[in-house]
């Protein structure tokens, strides 16, 4: 089942000297999809003057990460001075799976540092691997 997101809520900007938000942490959103490679793209707005803590929560999940066999390509990037993104990939949906069950959703799972640091809920979008290109192809010198 596909959750909505309130439209209005992204256009929301807390000030940094706003009280702690409360929200539920993770919004999941899609299907889980048939059987095949699986992904997650996380959507991530830091509170104004939290961008260094989710930065650090971005660490925190990445080394979550190196342990789990089922978790493939990982990629945490910045978007914007306070927009934040995970893209992680996994061969199929019990490796995602293991994944949301693991350390690494444990974080998400924290709902006071979620409240404390993200503007709203990260934002879990389900997503197919229809292609991919697995390794870097270096250039000959």
């Amino acid at each position: 089942m596909q959750k909505t997101i309130n439209p209005g809520v992204a256009s929301q900007q807390p000030s940094a000297t706003s009280a702690p938000c409360s929200h539920a942490g993770v919004q999941v959103l899609g299907e889980q999809g048939a059987e095949g490679r699986k992904a997650f793209y996380i959507h991530i707005e830091a509170l104004p003057g939290k961008e260094q803590e989710v930065a650090q929560m971005l660490r925190d999940i990445r080394n979550a990460v190196e342990t789990e066999p089922a978790t493939g390509p990982w990629f945490a990037v910045r978007l914007a001075s306070t927009t934040f993104a995970i893209f992680e990939a996994f061969p199929d949906l019990a490796g995602r799976q293991a994944h949301v069950e693991g350390a690494g959703g444990d974080i998400f799972r924290d709902l006071a540092r979620m409240n404390r640091i993200l503007a709203f809920p990260a934002q879990v979008h389900r997503a197919d691997v229809l292609m991919s290109k697995d390794c870097f192809a270096h250039l000959p010198l």
